[in-house]
């Protein structure tokens, strides 16, 4: 993790998240006396499940991966956070430590900022706030459908559902494929690392995909979410 000032060419002055738009010249002051700039390299963690969470971070450039890690050892991948999203919002309303892991999949840039400052506008922004409770319970909405897609789906559906959901033209044309590991493509869709290089070679033979090193391009999208409804 490296640190950025003020002085460095990639410091970026502004918050641009719309939330933040709310805030008077005072509480705008409250986050940028609060926030330190940074950057993670890829394979970086941005938080981990267990520790003490001090802060909570706004993304400001690259992607990184959510994920849960279990007793097993055996990880559940639930989403890619994308610029302009926050990390760590439940340190600020119900605990004090991350209740899971993120991991920078491409060098991502971001603002810390201490939770103490988020939770002050919280409480004095109501239009602020607001937009945070709004945020908070669409990134809810997101791992509820995760789990119902491995709770409910054979497990080619569940891959098929896992290419649709990391499609470049879901990622501004970034192909976050070739950043994946075949086992990270499996924590998504929650199984063995062998059963899902078994359905993408199934996929490729069916003429769905095709296999370009860890590049995936799908050629056939409208099967593979016939796959993903019915699977």
């Amino acid at each position: 993790m490296k640190t950025i000032s003020h002085t460095d060419k990639e410091f970026v002055c502004d918050i641009t998240l719309p939330c933040f738009s709310a805030l008077t010249p005072e509480e705008t002051e409250l986050v940028r006396e609060s926030r330190v700039q940074v950057v993670f390299r890829r394979g970086e963690n941005l938080a981990k499940q267990g520790a003490f969470a001090s802060y909570v971070i706004f993304t400001i450039s690259g992607f990184s991966r959510q994920y849960i890690e279990s007793s097993n050892g055996r990880d559940y991948n639930l989403r890619i956070i994308r610029p302009g999203e926050m990390v760590g919002l439940s340190a600020v309303f119900n605990r004090n430590t991350f209740g899971y892991s993120v991991v920078a999949v491409t060098e991502t840039t971001g603002f810390l900022i201490e939770k103490e400052a988020i939770a002050a506008l919280v409480k004095q922004n109501g239009t602020f706030a607001f937009s945070i409770i709004r945020r908070y319970c669409e990134q809810n909405s997101m791992l509820y459908n995760s789990l119902d897609n491995v709770l409910h789906q054979q497990t080619n559906g569940r891959m098929a559902t896992v290419l649709l959901n990391l499609s470049p033209e879901n990622f501004g044309g970034e192909d976050l494929f070739r950043h994946l590991s075949r086992r990270e493509m499996a924590d998504f869709a929650g199984i063995s690392t062998e059963g899902a290089v078994k359905v993408l070679k199934s996929f490729e033979k069916d003429g769905l995909i095709k296999l370009s090193d860890k590049s995936i391009i799908l050629l056939d999208p409208h099967r593979l979410e016939e796959i993903s409804r019915t699977g």
